[in-house]
């Protein structure tokens, strides 16, 4: 989880946006919307919740390997790169 009070406000900006994306799904099911109106919400729904998932998962890995500031560079390079595949994952 985000330590900073300033990482957990973005976080939660993003719950909030992803709320506000589903609540517009929901609306769209219930106004029996288009289909591919609806694919394009639920994409986007996705994509939303991929992107909150990296934030959190490269904040929770940097508090992992930050701790200790006895680590070298390479492994410095290392978390920084496994942090890049894991957003190139997600998207």
């Amino acid at each position: 989880m985000p330590s900073t009070l300033e990482e957990k406000k973005k976080v939660l900006t993003r719950v909030r946006r992803i709320r506000g994306q589903i609540d517009a799904l929901e609306r769209s099911l219930e106004g029996d919307a288009e289909c591919r109106a609806i694919l394009q919400q639920i994409a986007a729904v996705r994509g939303a919740a991929n992107g909150l998932m990296a934030e959190v998962l490269e904040s929770h890995i940097r508090e992992t390997f930050d701790r200790n500031d006895c680590y070298s560079r390479e492994v410095s390079q290392s978390v920084d790169d496994t942090i890049e595949l894991v957003r190139a994952y997600l998207k």
